[in-house]
């Protein structure tokens, strides 16, 4: 019999969390929740004797793989997967999957969350703006981009898009001006959704270059990764551009440092972007039958190492 462990520090909710169940269950799989441990090496322990793990935002590190001596799959309910080590995984023999796709709506609707309270001013009862007619770019055109795009339609939002890894024609078929390089995403759109994943080349990619490239009345939205930005050149733009605007549920390591710009910026307590019923519903199903199906039929479509 398999055994899959469910390592949550954020645990699903109890409606997928019960789904996860019955589908191993009904595969004759074993399947143990480990939720809301206090360290993470409670973690590196708690994975010596399983076959699969899913995850959400719990760190698998070269610790957790290597103590893991049976572990063949770690699946991340989710599209991002840099809390894997895939280098050791791969190293190990451990395939990783991530679930893309299967959060994309509910991000794409807090992103129009936090626009909304930014540009209503906190909701202080002073006069804001409105999104319609207003030019949004998507930096980045994946499942959650397209998303944005299509909820952006109904605000009536020019919409626009920069993404080198996506067809112009796909792009272009949702109704979306394709621009073609990501200086003129930055200079052309007052509103910037941020969709890149943190990599060697993205990380502290979005700068002062880009940034003060912006209209007038600018808001960056970031939804991605703290990583991808800046920092110490974001704490520049807000010092040069009172009219410059961040919203993001990911906290950059500076927000202390943030006080005196209170109105320009707004973080959720935490990431907050796959934070929905229905959000943890798919990707817990998605993760436990992409399990199934590894070691049922060897499928490995969503093999990310």
């Amino acid at each position: 019999m398999k055994k899959i462990l469910v390592a949550t520090d954020k645990p699903f909710a109890k409606v997928a969390a019960d789904q996860i169940k019955a589908i191993f269950a009904k595969a004759n799989y074993e399947c143990v929740f480990f939720e809301k441990y206090s360290q993470q090496s409670d973690f590196v322990t708690a994975v010596e004797d399983y076959d699969a793990l899913i995850i959400r935002s719990d760190k698998v590190d070269k610790d957790v793989i290597s103590n893991a001596k049976k572990l063949k799959i770690v699946v991340r309910a989710g599209a991002g997967y840099d809390n894997v080590d895939l280098a050791s995984a791969t190293e190990h023999g451990v395939c990783v999957m991530n679930t893309p796709g299967q959060n994309s709506n509910a991000v794409a609707e807090l992103v129009f969350g936090m626009m909304v309270y930014q540009i209503r001013n906190h909701f202080d009862g002073t006069s804001g703006t409105e999104l319609k007619d207003k030019k949004l770019g998507i930096h980045a055109y994946g499942n959650v981009g397209k998303n944005v795009a299509r909820i952006a339609k109904g605000f009536g939002m020019k919409v626009y898009a920069f993404d080198p890894f996506v067809s112009k024609s796909e792009i272009e078929n949702d109704g979306v001006t394709v621009l073609d390089t990501v200086e003129k995403l930055y200079e052309t759109c007052q509103f910037v959704s941020l969709h890149i994943p943190a990599t060697a080349q993205t990380k502290k990619s979005i700068n002062h270059a880009l940034l003060s490239k912006m209209p007038e009345n600018a808001v960056l939205i970031n939804t991605a990764r703290k990583e991808v930005i800046n920092e110490d050149d974001l704490k520049v733009i807000f010092n040069e551009r009172k009219d410059f605007h961040y919203v993001a549920d990911v906290q950059p390591d500076c927000a202390g440092e943030l006080f005196d710009f209170s109105k320009q910026y707004y973080f959720t307590p935490k990431k907050l972007g796959a934070q929905t019923e229905e959000a943890n519903i798919n990707a817990g199903i998605a993760a436990a039958n992409q399990i199934i199906d590894f070691f049922e039929k060897n499928d490995i479509r969503f093999k990310v190492n």
